[in-house]
């Protein structure tokens, strides 16, 4: 077995063993295996330590990705072996064990991201598996807070605050800035009227001939039939370098994070980006160590005070929030919750992700909302967190699909998805398919929610209004099927009481059970 420093991380459930996470430092001359979302700086011990970096066509076959997920990781993978040259052993092979059989002397490794890639490295002989990096909380920080709590709930605002207080980030000696930790009230704006967020359009990459021969080899092995893909091809629009990554960055804290808080729930038509930082996938490739980026959000807010250019502290608190709170929390919530999670199902959803749903087919779906929001995922493979929630979780819900499969679509079809990010995200959040451990309630609503935070309902043929009819629209009759498919499983949640109640003043609800019966999870 492989030398470890996580204890118990190959068990079903927990946390890593604390006392043993803090491995010390490999010997000279230790190559370390690094995964491809372990690409920056700060998963090696010294610049020059020497690198094993492994591109595994098998990863690919396994599952059907995004075009541009597919490429974006080869991309970002290749020119770190390019970026490192003879510092890096750099294996192009059909799996992981073909590669690690080839390799000679001692080798460490940073603890992987996936219960199955953890595994992977704990059953090789002679490779020392190290304390996670990445993040901004430790494992041995997260489990001695989780063990604090007493037997309370593991609240992400309370594992956020926890966070900001150590690592002083947005405080004001022992409170914090402004007097106020959550400012999350003064972010859930509508679009303006106009649809116009008035931010510059933001950095995009240019690709090189990394790039060209990345989809090169991705038709050839389409060709061969080696693997599939779902989604359009190219341009890259995503940082697969440390230095693109550094500029993405500036240029959100430059043009956009002042933007950002008011509106940063809102969804326009005409503006899929808003002022969104899209430094997830760099952030989950492990090109920026996010304590950078939180320190970065710190210093240019107090830069810019100290200058007579205040920006808005919801949106700074926010931001820093989405990165040191939730991004976090969800890493730890993934194993804290163990292996089992994932196959949690407390409502009972079954059905099957539709192939209009699996294909991104927009051109068959009728609704404004979700034919939009597939179209933005089809061709960039990203849409922003509330058309996520609340239009593409929100009609998985209402409809019953399986949440085991749902994490599976958002992992394969997001270009920043990563099993430790969707388990939590999707099973727990989006389906509420755990009950109520991460969310105290479902992310369900009706089509008012979506007319109001966006622009689609006003040239869509269903009327938000409506729940009978042809031109009922499907979330918000969908929304009164759903409370009345899991009545019984919700009963006990206080939160959910008055809509439960009002399900028996809806005198058409046997009505507006049997029309979404109907329609299933046909296109809508």
């Amino acid at each position: 077995m492989a030398s470890s420093a996580l204890g118990g991380s190959s068990g079903d459930g927990g946390e890593p063993d604390p006392a043993l996470a803090d491995f010390p430092a490999t010997a000279p001359g230790t190559r370390r295996w690094c995964f491809a979302d372990q690409l920056g700086p700060h998963f090696l011990d010294r610049p020059d330590q020497p690198v094993l970096l492994v591109e595994s066509r098998e990863v690919f076959a396994r599952r059907r990705f995004h075009r541009q997920k597919a490429h974006l990781v080869l991309s970002a993978l290749r020119h770190r072996a390019a970026e490192l040259g003879e510092q890096a052993e750099f294996h192009q092979v059909g799996n992981y064990a073909e590669a690690l059989d080839r390799v000679r002397g001692p080798l460490s490794v940073c603890a992987p991201t996936s219960w199955r890639s953890r595994d992977l490295v704990l059953r090789r002989p002679g490779v020392e598996v190290l304390a996670a990096r990445g993040f901004v909380t430790t494992q041995p920080e997260f489990a001695a807070w989780a063990g604090g709590r007493g037997g309370r709930r593991l609240l992400m605002e309370d594992f956020y605050r926890d966070s900001r207080r150590r690592h002083d980030i947005l405080m004001n000696g022992a409170e914090p800035v402004g007097g106020r930790w959550n400012l999350d009230a003064d972010n859930r704006e509508p679009p303006p009227a106009d649809g116009r967020i008035g931010v510059p359009e933001p950095w995009w990459p240019e690709e090189d001939e990394i790039d060209a021969e990345v989809r090169a080899d991705l038709d050839r092995w389409e060709a061969e039939g080696l693997v599939a893909f779902v989604g359009d091809d190219g341009p890259r629009l995503f940082p697969a370098t440390r230095a693109e990554a550094l500029l993405r960055l500036a240029d959100f804290l430059d043009h956009r994070l002042g933007a950002f808080g008011p509106h940063e729930d809102a969804m326009l038509a005409g503006d899929r980006w808003l002022a969104h930082s899209l430094l997830s996938p760099a952030l989950n490739l492990g090109l920026l160590d996010p304590l950078e980026v939180v320190v970065a959000t710190e210093r240019e807010a107090r830069d810019r005070a100290a200058a007579g250019d205040l920006l808005p502290l919801s949106s700074v608190e926010g931001f820093v929030r989405q990165v040191m709170g939730w991004r976090d929390y969800i890493w730890h919530m993934y194993w804290h919750l163990g292996r089992g999670f994932r196959a949690r199902n407390h409502l009972g959803a079954h059905e099957e992700v539709p192939a209009w749903l699996a294909d991104l087919d927009d051109a068959a779906v009728d609704a404004a909302c979700l034919s939009d929001v597939l179209a933005d995922l089809r061709r960039d493979g990203w849409v922003h967190h509330i058309p996520r929630l609340m239009v593409l979780g929100n009609y998985a819900l209402q409809r019953g699909i399986d949440p085991s499969a749902m994490t599976d679509w958002f992992h394969e079809t997001f270009v920043d998805g990563y099993e430790w990010v969707m388990v939590a995200n999707v099973v727990g959040m989006s389906q509420h398919a755990d009950g109520g451990v991460l969310a105290t309630k479902p992310y369900a609503s009706g089509g008012a929610y979506i007319d109001r935070m966006s622009d689609y309902c006003g040239g869509c043929r269903y009327d938000p209004r409506k729940r009978i009819g042809e031109d009922a629209c499907p979330f918000t009759a969908g929304y009164w099927a759903f409370l009345d498919r899991t009545r019984d499983r919700l009963a006990g949640n206080q939160r959910m009481r008055r809509p439960l109640q009002g399900l028996d003043r809806l005198a058409d609800l046997p009505a507006v059970v049997e029309q979404e019966r109907l329609r299933g999870t046909e296109p809508p």
